[in-house]
């Protein structure tokens, strides 16, 4: 059976992908609604296959200061999931969870914590309805939290990229209340195997 990588998909295929991406990210904000308890909305997201060399632009530059939670998959589906934002997007995601109004990008360790939970509970329902969707078992790892420059972060998913190609599946994702707007990306890293069981789930390879 033929292997395909993100390097070999065309164009129906990528559709199938960005389509599990929107419905992924429309789950995981409707999360974030229930912990909050109140009604956030989102803009379309943007769904791309992108090289992995400009991920880091797309973050804001390699040096740009960000937070990410990271989570390993195993199951059915192997590899790596990240929800990555900058920090003032992060400030502004723990003010909305805790009613605060802080502008300081320096958070106080129960403000990672909730941090922490928030990705989680976002990545959590992105992957869970990656795996309704797929029907295939994907359990995640306790949550890990980083907060450090994107190069420094993405260092973690580029080892696994060197094993499946040269690009990458990003989901950006802008939502929030009517004064509050944060915009947070997506990384969903399968291995080799993975991006064909899911593609193979799907019937379209």
């Amino acid at each position: 059976m033929e292997q395909y990588t993100y390097d070999d998909l065309n164009n129906m295929q990528i559709d199938v992908l960005k389509e599990l991406g929107n419905i992924g990210a429309g789950n995981a904000v409707t999360a974030l609604s229930s912990l909050i308890n109140q009604k956030v909305d989102m803009a379309t997201p943007k769904v791309n296959i992108l090289d992995f060399k400009d991920v880091a632009n797309v973050l804001g530059g390699e040096e740009r200061q960000v937070a990410a939670v990271l989570l390993n998959v195993t199951g059915d589906v192997n590899g790596i999931m990240m929800f990555v934002l900058d920090i003032a997007d992060a400030t502004r995601l723990v003010n909305l969870l805790m009613g605060m109004e802080s502008t300081d990008d320096k958070l106080s360790e129960m403000q990672i914590s909730a941090l922490q939970e928030i990705g989680n509970i976002i990545a959590g329902a992105y992957l869970n309805s990656l795996a309704q969707l797929t029907n295939k078992k994907m359990i995640a790892s306790v949550p890990y939290l980083a907060m450090d420059m994107a190069a420094a972060i993405l260092s973690v998913p580029a080892i696994e990229f060197g094993k499946i190609g040269d690009t990458v599946l990003l989901i950006q994702t802008d939502f929030g209340d009517e004064v509050d707007k944060v915009q947070g990306y997506f990384l969903f890293v399968p291995d080799i195997d993975s991006i064909n069981i899911v593609l193979g789930s799907l019937g379209v390879i």
